[in-house]
């Protein structure tokens, strides 16, 4: 990890292509401009992190699947009532 030290309007080059600068610190956290290439994906870690999460969720796993069909084979389904065949027996 490399850590700089940078001054407002203040930049860093990561690569040839992507320039980093702070337009703005204040005491609750730093603003920085990011000018890069359009097919450079830029995104929050934190929404990063949502993301991956989001995509863990939706694809269940192996044991998940094996509870569900577990659980379904010993469920005991209502007995289905006898049809009428119309006739009276009385």
């Amino acid at each position: 990890m490399l850590i700089l030290r940078r001054k407002k309007n203040e930049s860093f080059l990561i690569g040839d292509d992507i320039r980093v600068t702070i337009v703005e610190c204040a005491g609750d956290g730093v603003r920085v401009a990011i000018d890069a290439p359009k097919h450079v994906s830029i995104l929050r870690e934190e929404l990063s992190e949502a993301e991956q999460m989001n995509q863990v969720s939706l694809a269940p796993s192996a044991d998940s699947l094996l509870s569900l069909q577990n659980a379904l084979s010993h469920m005991v389904l209502p007995a289905k009532p006898e049809q009428e065949t119309g006739a009276n027996n009385d």
